[in-house]
C-alpha cells in the first residue's frame, strides 16, 4: 500500500499566474491523493485542469475517482468544467460534500455551467457522475476510512481524514482554527503561548502522517482578519503538535504539516521569500519554550 500526494493548486480566491508564483504555481485549490490505485481529489480549483491533463498522459483508462469538496466557494469549484476526464463516457466520479447535505454540491457545480457562464451545459457531460453520501462518523470508500470534521469558515467548510492500512492523511484547508481556541484570551495576550484546541479536533488529526491545513496569517496579521475564515500559521503548528501528543503514536517522527496559502488577492503562501513565526514545540528540543523564526519549505 502506498500513498501519493500532489498539490495541483495551492492558491486562494483567484488564480495568480506570473513570476511571483512560480515556486508553488498560481492555480487554486486542488490536491490529488492516491491510495494504491484509488484516486481521491480534494477540491476542484483551477489546478484540476492540470490534473486532468496528467491523468490522460498517464494512460489511465477508465478513470474511477472520488471528489471531496471542503466547500463550494468559487476558488474550490472553478476548475471543474475544465477537467477533461468528465467529458469521457468511460469514466466515473463520485462527488462528496458535507455529511448529510442534499444536492448542494451538484447544484453549484452545475450552476456555474449554465449557458450564461459556460458554453457546455452540465447535463452534456459524458462521464458518470454519482452523488456520494458520507456518514457522520466513519465511511468506508473503496476500503479507505473517511472521517469529517466541521470547520469554522464563512458558509461552512469540511475537513477530511483518509486512512488505509496504517497510513493517514488529513485535508483541512479553509478553517479559522482560532475561533475554536479554548484559551483565546491567553493566546491574544501572549502570542507565544501554546494554543489549546478542542479534543474532538485533536482526536481527528491524531495519528496523521500528513496534515494539510490552513496556515494563512502571522500573529501580527490575524487581528485585522478575524472572521475571514483562515488560521494563523502558529495555531496550525500547535494543532499538529497537540495532535501528536493526543495519541501514543505521534503524527510522525516529525509532524508533517503543509499550509496552503489563501489571501484576498490569492498571492500568499507562507515561506514565499518571507519568514513566519512558528512555534517549534517538541521540535525545539527540551527546555525551549519560545518561538523561532523559520521558513516553511
Amino acid at each position: 500500500m502506498s500513498y501519493f500526494v500532489k498539490f495541483w493548486g495551492t492558491r486562494g480566491s483567484i488564480p495568480t499566474p506570473g513570476h511571483g508564483t512560480r515556486k508553488y504555481g498560481g492555480n487554486t485549490s486542488c490536491v490529488e491523493i492516491r491510495v494504491g490505485d484509488r484516486l481521491l481529489i480534494c477540491d476542484a480549483g483551477t489546478g484540476l485542469r492540470e490534473l486532468g491533463v496528467d491523468l490522460h498522459a498517464r494512460g489511465i483508462t477508465p478513470i474511477r475517482g472520488h471528489f471531496f469538496f471542503s466547500h463550494t466557494h468559487w476558488d474550490h469549484i472553478q476548475g471543474f468544467p475544465f477537467f477533461s476526464p468528465i467529458y469521457d463516457p468511460a469514466n466515473t466520479f463520485t462527488i462528496y460534500g458535507e455529511p448529510g447535505e442534499d444536492n448542494r454540491v451538484h447544484r453549484l457545480l452545475s450552476g456555474q455551467m449554465r449557458a450564461e457562464y459556460f458554453p457546455v451545459d452540465f447535463h452534456q457531460l459524458a462521464s458518470t457522475l454519482l452523488k456520494g453520501t458520507l456518514n457522520d462518523e466513519v465511511s468506508d470508500i473503496d476500503g479507505i476510512r473517511v472521517k469529517t470534521w466541521s470547520q469554522p469558515h464563512p458558509g461552512g467548510s469540511v475537513a477530511y481524514s483518509f486512512e488505509a492500512e496504517g497510513a493517514k492523511v488529513i485535508y483541512a484547508t479553509d478553517s479559522e482554527l482560532d475561533e475554536r481556541l479554548l484559551n483565546a484570551e491567553d493566546a491574544a495576550a501572549n502570542p507565544e503561548a501554546m494554543r489549546e484546541l478542542p479534543q474532538d479536533l485533536l482526536d481527528f488529526v491524531a495519528d496523521a502522517d500528513l496534515l494539510i491545513a490552513d496556515a494563512q496569517y502571522t500573529d501580527e496579521e490575524y487581528p485585522s482578519h478575524v472572521g475571514w475564515g483562515h488560521a494563523r500559521a502558529s495555531t496550525t503548528v500547535d494543532l499538529a503538535l497537540q495532535g501528536a501528543r493526543s495519541t501514543a503514536r505521534p503524527l510522525s517522527p516529525r509532524p508533517n504539516a503543509i499550509g496552503p496559502g489563501h489571501g484576498c488577492q490569492g498571492q500568499r503562501l507562507p515561506g514565499s521569500g518571507r519568514c513566519t513565526r512558528l512555534r517549534i514545540g517538541d521540535l525545539r528540543g527540551p527546555g525551549r519554550t519560545g518561538a523561532e523564526d523559520r521558513l516553511i519549505p
